[in-house]
């Protein structure tokens, strides 16, 4: 239960820096919305109001000239349930747009941004990674961006064998952040940077995209005075799993292997695999495995099927934050109940968009997971 509320806090300036913003600004501060993705990268939206209604404001809007509010000032958002802080946004302002309004009090200032994983897109840095495996460049790389107390959070990949620079030398041919997509690609993998848990602090994840984490408090529906959730809907595909079919031509024996994919080796979620109930309608799909060995060809098919895997069942809805009390996060597992037998249990939340305004405080999501049922009848309701 809330009794305190729900308060915002905006640190913001020069990049790397960002200080509490002062009242003025507060006061001026409209709008917030700040969308989080596992497919995307992260964003957010500041609306301000602007005007010019005294002397010093005759050369400009007194916010267009404030050196806090420029392109590439860094912004921190924290959202306040009680006395609990949770870190929402860690980014940079990438993008500055003024509405002048035609009447007072209708002119805007809306700076647009992303999340710190924009930093490690900015250069090209091609590098040699010489007898280092996938988790340990990733590591490394996180580890290099200090000003933004960037903490690695590296997962192990299944089928990965450590290159030996006589056969070959890991070659990095663009920005950190493409060559940590690039890597994580050939697993299955996703890569984020996770803002908090406190203000200023960061972390790089790079590994499967659902954590062994436990689920968030639940989201319940149609359940009276404890409902948090509203205007749910839920979709199924019968054609988003991809099956692989192909072979390679072993780089190191030279031998010709079949490659194909299993089953998915994702954790289930539900109860009833629909892996297994659509299999005969299942589609099949070819593979290029130029230059791989068998076991690098096997895990890049495994991975396409388990990322089609993810579109099975979707779930929209939005939640209201103050009965939930807390943020709803992205990439993690959360617990759905009063949908009926088939659509509750645990899902993966894939999106979330906050949308904060005086009075009042909203969360769009987007859940999914490849099973029907609930695999347990209880859920985590704080």
């Amino acid at each position: 239960m809330n009794i305190l509320g729900v308060r915002l806090n905006l640190l913001i300036g020069p990049d790397p820096v960002a200080l509490p913003a002062p009242i003025r600004m507060l006061e001026a501060l409209a709008e917030v919305e700040v969308s989080h993705s596992d497919r995307e990268r992260s964003g957010f939206r500041l609306t301000f109001t602007v005007g010019r209604s005294g002397p010093t404001d005759l050369i400009d809007y007194e916010l267009i000239l404030n050196p806090l509010l420029q392109v590439h000032s860094r912004v921190v958002l924290t959202a306040i349930f009680d006395i609990r802080p949770r870190v929402i946004m860690d980014g940079l302002v990438t993008r500055r747009d003024l509405v002048p309004g035609d009447r007072p009090g209708e002119g805007r200032l809306v700076l647009s941004g992303h999340d710190l994983s924009i930093a490690l897109d900015r250069k090209y840095n091609p590098t040699e990674h010489i007898n280092q495996p996938e988790a340990m460049i990733a590591a490394k790389i996180a580890a290099s961006y200090p000003q933004y107390a960037m903490l690695p959070n590296v997962r192990q990949p299944p089928l990965s064998t450590p290159p030996l620079n006589i056969e070959h030398v890991p070659q990095q041919t663009a920005t950190d952040w493409d060559y940590l997509e690039e890597m994580a690609a050939r697993f299955g993998f996703v890569t984020y940077v996770k803002s908090g848990p406190v203000p200023l602090q960061n972390s790089l994840y790079w590994g499967p995209p659902i954590a062994p984490e436990l689920p968030q408090p639940a989201l319940s529906a149609n359940m009276g005075p404890v409902t948090n959730v509203s205007g749910l809907s839920f979709t199924q595909d019968g054609l988003a799993i991809t099956m692989v079919k192909s072979s390679v031509k072993d780089a190191l024996t030279g031998q010709t292997m079949p490659v194909f994919s299993v089953v998915p080796s994702r954790p289930p979620l539900g109860l009833v695999p629909t892996f297994f109930t659509g299999f005969p309608s299942l589609r099949e799909v070819g593979m290029e495995t130029t230059g791989l060995n068998s076991l690098e060809a096997l895990a890049r098919a495994q991975a396409k099927l388990d990322s089609s895997s993810d579109n099975v069942l979707m779930v929209n809805g939005t939640l209201d934050s103050t009965r939930y009390n807390d943020v709803l996060l992205a990439r993690e597992l959360v617990d759905l109940r009063g949908a009926g037998a088939t659509h509750d249990g645990t899902y993966l939340v894939r999106s979330v968009t906050h949308k904060i305004a005086r009075g009042g405080y909203t969360q769009d999501f987007t859940l999914s997971r490849a099973e029907l049922g609930a695999k347990l009848p209880l859920v985590r309701v704080a």
